[in-house]
C-alpha cells in the first residue's frame, strides 16, 4: 500500500462498522438513563437492574476474544452481515420483551452482534491505513464510538420520557440498515483466509474466566467475599485464566497469541487501557443515576446535563490522534489522563453536595480526558506489536475494553447499594454516600493508570517512524 494512499471505501467500511458499533454503546448508555424506570417498571433494585449493562458487556467480552481466530477464518464482510443481522434481532426482542428475563435475552444477542463487530473497524484500520495516518484514522474510528455516549443518555433520557423506554431499540433500526448497506457495498476483503477448526477448551477456558470474575463481582452485593456465592464464582475465573494460558502455550495457532503479553511496553498499556474503562463505564453509571436519585432530575434532564461533557470529550478523539501522529503519544495521553484524576478529585471532595449545574462543569473535565486519552492508548500500545500479532493485540484492546466496563458497571453499583441497604439515611443521601465512595475508589484507579502510563509510553512522533 502507499503511504500516503487513503481510499474511499476504507472510509466508509470503516464508518459502516463504526456506525454499528455506535449503535451499541448507544443502546447501552441510554438504558443506563432508564435504570430508575425499569427498576419500577419490572420491581427490581439497583443490583438487579445493572445487568443490563453488565450482562451485554459480559458478552462481548466473550466473543471479542474470538476476533483474532475470525478474523483468519471468516471473511470480513460476512463476520459484518452476521453482526449486524444479530444486533437487529436483539433489538426485536427487546421491543417486545414483557419480562425483564427476556429483556435481557435481547441484550445478550445484541452483545454477540457487537462483540463480533468492535474488533472489525479497529482491524480495518490496521490492516489498510497507511502507518502515518494511523493515529488520525484510530481517532476518527474512536470518534464514531465516543459519540455515541454524548448521544446515548440524551437520546434515552428523552424517548423515554415522551415515547417509552421501548422506542429506544426501535428508533436505532434505521441506523442498523444504512450500517449494513454501507458495509457490504464498502468493506474489502485485505487479507488471506483460512479457516481453522475452533479450539474448544480455549473457549471454554474464556467462557469460566469471564463469567467467573464477573459474577463473583456482582454477588458481593449480598454475600461476603468468603461466602461461596462469591469466592466459588472468583476461584472459576481463576481456573480459567490458567487453563487459557497453559492452553495458549501448546498450540501453535491459539484463539488469542498472550505471550505478546510478554512485552512489557504493550503490558503496560493493556494494564492501564483496563483501568481507564473501568473508571470509564463507572462513571457512566454513577453521573445519570445520581442526577435521578441525589437531585431529583428526571432522566431527561439527566440526559441533556451529560450530553455537553460526552459530546466534548467525542470531539477531542480525531484531534488527539492527530497530535498523535505529529508529536508524540505521551504529551496528549498525559494530559488526558491528569484531566481525569482531577474531575475525579473533584467529585470525590464534594461528591455527596454536587448541584446539576456543578455536576456538568466536572463531568466536562473528566470526558475531555477521556477523549484526549482514549483512541491513544490503544494506538501508543499496538506501537511495537509485530504486524503477524496485530489482530490478537487488537483483541486484548477489545475484550478487556468491555471486560472492564463490566468491572466498572458492577463495582459501581455494588458500592451504591451497599451504601442504600445499610443506611439509616434516606435513598437519596445513602446514593450520594454511596456514589462518593465510588468515586474515592475510581480516584485511585486512575491514579495507578497515570503512573503506568508515565512509565511505558514514549513520545516518538508516529510519522517519523
Amino acid at each position: 500500500m502507499s503511504e500516503e494512499t487513503l481510499s474511499a471505501k476504507v472510509i466508509r467500511a470503516v464508518i459502516a462498522v463504526g456506525l454499528l458499533s455506535f449503535c451499541g454503546v448507544v443502546v447501552e448508555t441510554a438504558m443506563n438513563i432508564t435504570f430508575p424506570i425499569l427498576m419500577k417498571t419490572f420491581h427490581i433494585n439497583t443490583s438487579t437492574v445493572q445487568w443490563m449493562t453488565t450482562i451485554y458487556l459480559l458478552v462481548v467480552a466473550l466473543v471479542v476474544p474470538l476476533s483474532a481466530y475470525l478474523k483468519r477464518s471468516f471473511k470480513t464482510k460476512t463476520l459484518f452481515c452476521a453482526a449486524n443481522i444479530l444486533f437487529i434481532i436483539g433489538l426485536l426482542v427487546d421491543i417486545v420483551a414483557p419480562s425483564f428475563g427476556l429483556l435481557l435475552f435481547g441484550r445478550v444477542i445484541q452483545g454477540i452482534g457487537v462483540g463480533i463487530a468492535l474488533p472489525l473497524m479497529f482491524n480495518i484500520i490496521l490492516d489498510q491505513v497507511p502507518m502515518s495516518k494511523i493515529g488520525t484514522m484510530m481517532g476518527v474510528g474512536t470518534l464514531i464510538t465516543a459519540v455515541a455516549p454524548a448521544v446515548g443518555p440524551t437520546f434515552g433520557g428523552f424517548v423515554a420520557s415522551s415515547l417509552g423506554w421501548r422506542y429506544i431499540f426501535i428508533l436505532l433500526l434505521p441506523i442498523l440498515i444504512i450500517s449494513f448497506i454501507l458495509g457490504v457495498t464498502a468493506i474489502e476483503q485485505k487479507t488471506k483466509v483460512v479457516f481453522e477448526i475452533l479450539d474448544v477448551i480455549s473457549f471454554l477456558a474464556i467462557l469460566a474466566l469471564f463469567i467467573g470474575l464477573i459474577l463473583a463481582l456482582n454477588n458481593l452485593a449480598e454475600y461476603a467475599f468468603y461466602q461461596p456465592e462469591v469466592w466459588a464464582w472468583f476461584l472459576l475465573g481463576v481456573c480459567g485464566l490458567v487453563l487459557l494460558i497453559k492452553r495458549s502455550q501448546k498450540l501453535t495457532q491459539p484463539i488469542i497469541a498472550l505471550d505478546v503479553l510478554k512485552n512489557p511496553i504493550f503490558a503496560g498499556h493493556v494494564l492501564a487501557f483496563f483501568l481507564f474503562q473501568t473508571v470509564n463505564l463507572g462513571m457512566s453509571f454513577l453521573i445519570p443515576n445520581y442526577i435521578q436519585l441525589v437531585n431529583h432530575s428526571s432522566a431527561t434532564i439527566a440526559g441533556l446535563l451529560v450530553f455537553p461533557a460526552a459530546f466534548l470529550g467525542a470531539s477531542c478523539s480525531p484531534f488527539s490522534g492527530y497530535l498523535l501522529d505529529r508529536l508524540g503519544a505521551k504529551k496528549p495521553i498525559l494530559f488526558g489522563t491528569s484531566l481525569i484524576v482531577i474531575a475525579l478529585a473533584l467529585f470525590s471532595v464534594f461528591g455527596r453536595h454536587l448541584q446539576n449545574g456543578y455536576l456538568t462543569a466536572i463531568y466536562i473535565i473528566f470526558m475531555c480526558g477521556m477523549g484526549i486519552a482514549f483512541g491513544n492508548i490503544m494506538t501508543s500500545g499496538q506501537k511495537g506489536v509485530p504486524e503477524k500479532n496485530r489482530s490478537d493485540a487488537n483483541a486484548i484492546f477489545n475484550t478487556l475494553q468491555q471486560f472492564a466496563g463490566a468491572v466498572g458497571t458492577t463495582l459501581a453499583s455494588l458500592i451504591v447499594a451497599i451504601s442504600q441497604s445499610a443506611s439509616n439515611i434516606s435513598q437519596s443521601q445513602a446514593t450520594a454516600k454511596g456514589s462518593q465512595m465510588a468515586f474515592i475508589c475510581l480516584l485511585v484507579l486512575a491514579i495507578i493508570e497515570w503512573l503506568v502510563l508515565y512509565k511505558v509510553v514514549d513520545n516518538t512522533p508516529r510519522s517519523s517512524q
